[in-house]
């Protein structure tokens, strides 16, 4: 079959490719940077959320990006020992002298040799914040796309 009209079109594939490259470029950068900023607010939602007696674990929530080649991430964390005591509680236990020969506290009644603790609740705070990160995220990469 003869063609009764034709159109011939040239397509500059390297051009297309170098703005698609610039294009995908950017949308990481962007992407990087929802992440980074869901980062910060997962680490601040933890905090938000912890315990507070002296202040020592919620000012010890801290975070760290972690980039590697493609794949982009983050840890939220805490060094505090009883971090996760906390967030878990604990079971009744019983608490022994170390160095002495028994516990005294101000506000005992005289020294004991052991001391029944009947454990505590756990009070969440990291794996609440964590759960958030997809509401957050969603948040972040919405502000990309309102920009654009």
């Amino acid at each position: 079959m003869a063609l009764r009209a034709s159109v011939t079109q040239r397509i500059n594939t390297r051009q297309y490719e170098r703005g698609l490259r610039r294009y995908l470029g950017r949308m990481s950068d962007d992407v990087k940077h929802a992440v980074d900023r869901t980062r910060l607010d997962v680490q601040n939602e933890a905090r938000r959320r912890a315990a507070v007696d002296t202040g020592r674990l919620r000012s010890s929530v801290v975070s760290r990006a972690e980039n590697s080649g493609r794949s982009v991430g983050y840890a939220v964390g805490t060094n505090v020992s009883y971090a996760a005591d906390v967030e878990y509680g604990t079971e009744p236990h019983d608490i022994f002298p170390k160095d002495k020969q028994a516990l005294y506290w101000p506000g005992a009644a005289h020294p004991v040799a052991v001391v029944h603790h009947p454990g505590t609740a756990a009070q969440p705070f990291m794996r609440p914040a964590i759960e958030m990160t997809e509401i957050f995220f969603r948040a972040n990469l919405s502000q990309i796309r309102g920009g654009r």
